[in-house]
């Protein structure tokens, strides 16, 4: 099976002093290997910040 699941993190709610907001999402193990990078939504800030992928 290629596709794995991956946690996804908001970047920018600790400078805020807000908790950061987690996704859950699948990738491709072959087709990407780098660290995957969404734009979504964190409700803590109201607003679509981008999201990286964490171990």
């Amino acid at each position: 099976m290629p596709r794995e699941i991956i946690t996804l993190e908001c970047t920018e709610a600790r400078k805020e002093g807000k908790p950061p907001s987690r996704y859950m999402s699948t990738r491709n193990k072959k087709t990407s290997t780098e660290r995957v990078e969404k734009k979504k939504y964190n409700p803590f800030l109201r607003r679509h910040t981008v999201h990286k992928e964490i171990k």
